[in-house]
């Protein structure tokens, strides 16, 4: 057995107390950075589906004849959807589980 391997224990279960209070006391930033974060993935999502309709565009006036670029453009715009889609599915479900709480 190891020493160092107790003693990388107790400086992870320190490490764990001051992520706990860091926490506590900024729930509002904590707050905040979830909101900007999600705020980005969706402005994210925006630009690829503009993207992909500005290539359904530009291939249906025969100004590109790359089928393929056309495909990436929508396949990246499916799958950001769907992403987004399944972390708001998520988001709801876990206000739904605070809102249940009882007090």
């Amino acid at each position: 057995m190891n020493i160092t391997s107790i003693g990388s224990l107790e400086s992870l279960s320190t490490y764990n107390k001051d992520y706990a209070n860091k926490i506590s006391g900024n729930r509002n930033e904590s707050f905040e950075a979830l909101f900007e974060s999600t705020l980005a993935m969706i402005n994210d999502t925006n630009s690829l589906t503009n993207a992909a309709e500005e290539e359904e565009m530009k291939y249906a006036l025969g100004i590109s004849t790359n089928v393929h670029d056309l495909q990436i453009a929508q396949s990246k715009a499916n799958t950001s959807l769907q992403y987004t889609v399944a972390v708001r599915n998520k988001m709801v479900e876990a206000y739904k589980e605070i809102m249940n709480l009882q007090f």
